[in-house]
């Protein structure tokens, strides 16, 4: 490998962090079986906590972050992966506490690479990342643990502007869903009937707050990247036997909520994780993302693609909710 590469470096310093290019050495990169030179990574929100001082993400510093990063294999210790294989890695400690995806080179321990699945390319599985698969997690935990099926009547899906839930939104209304898109951005309407919505909903509506613990049954499911109220909102419309799979907090960490909906409609809340998903369901999943869970405008989706030196404004436009779609870094340049 070079002996001097590029690297997207946040750090610590007293109660600012100082963010931006740095160039780094092989020997600067943590411990792990596979050395993968990086093509392509993605932004999440996690990203851009990960490099402020509040964000509480980052548990080391310096750190490199990037929570996903598809490449090839230039070096091995596994017999599993071999030189020059192309890779995906996300979730686990990456751009958390390992140095992650926004650098030319990545080491990382052999049980978090998972081999890129025939029928998408590197750039194509950035794009959808790990929002994406968190969203693809969530049908599944909904098909497979709930028996969700298309007939079952509407499904709503929150913040779907967002790359979770405009990735979820695709991957319903290709598998044939009546799918409700829940949004703030009313600018953002066209693109989410692009997406294969059916009907969209004001984000004042899914995050109203009641007094009453049930209210009118509506959905046969949710997705719901947002948290908060909106998390509230939806157990209370849930339809009888209705589940939503709960995979973000950007509308806040506290649940207010009664146990009706559970004991009088029998809804379910399903965690999607996908941090710590075992091995064999990150890579089954993946494979259907790459297959009948490929959602429609997947390459549509990317609404910027931008390089290492680019990641400052669009970190910054991420946290003030500024952006929509998926933001694919051109690691490679």
């Amino acid at each position: 490998m070079d002996q001097e590469f590029q690297a997207f470096v946040a750090e610590q310093q007293d109660d600012k962090v100082e963010r931006g290019l740095q160039t780094l050495r092989p020997d600067q990169l943590p411990e792990g079986d596979v050395l993968v030179k990086v093509a392509y990574s993605s932004v999440n929100y996690k990203d851009a906590l990960a490099t402020i001082p509040k964000g509480q993400v980052a548990r080391v510093s310096p750190l490199v972050p990037g929570i996903d990063l598809a490449g090839d294999v230039v070096e091995s210790g596994s017999a599993e992966l071999s030189e020059g294989q192309e890779v995906i890695v996300h979730g686990y400690d990456l751009g958390v506490a390992h140095h992650g995806g926004f650098a030319e080179y990545a080491r990382v321990p052999a049980e978090w690479v998972i081999p890129l699945p025939e029928g998408l390319s590197k750039k194509q599985a950035m794009a959808l990342g790990t929002a994406g698969y968190t969203a693809a997690l969530s049908v599944h935990l909904l098909e497979q643990q709930r028996g969700l099926s298309a007939g079952d009547g509407p499904v709503l899906v929150t913040g779907a502007t967002g790359g979770v839930g405009s990735t979820a939104v695709g991957i319903l209304a290709a598998r044939g869903y009546e799918v409700v898109a829940s949004s703030g951005k009313e600018a953002e309407h066209d693109y989410l009937r692009e997406l294969g919505a059916a009907e969209i909903l004001s984000r004042d509506e899914t995050s109203a707050e009641s007094d009453r613990p049930i209210e009118r049954a509506r959905w046969a499911a949710a997705i719901d990247p947002v948290g908060g109220a909106t998390l509230a909102y939806i157990l209370r419309t849930l339809r009888p036997g209705g589940a939503v799979a709960s995979s973000g907090n950007t509308g806040g960490i506290a649940l207010t909520t009664t146990v009706l909906p559970f004991i009088l409609r029998g809804v379910a809340l399903l965690g999607a994780d996908s941090v710590n998903t075992p091995m064999e369901l990150r890579r089954h999943v993946w494979q259907h993302l790459a297959g009948d869970m490929r959602p429609n405008g997947l390459d549509e989706s990317i609404a910027r693609e931008v390089e290492l030196g680019g990641l400052e404004e669009v970190l910054e436009r991420i946290l003030e909710g500024g952006v929509r779609g998926r933001t694919v870094v051109n690691v490679a340049g």
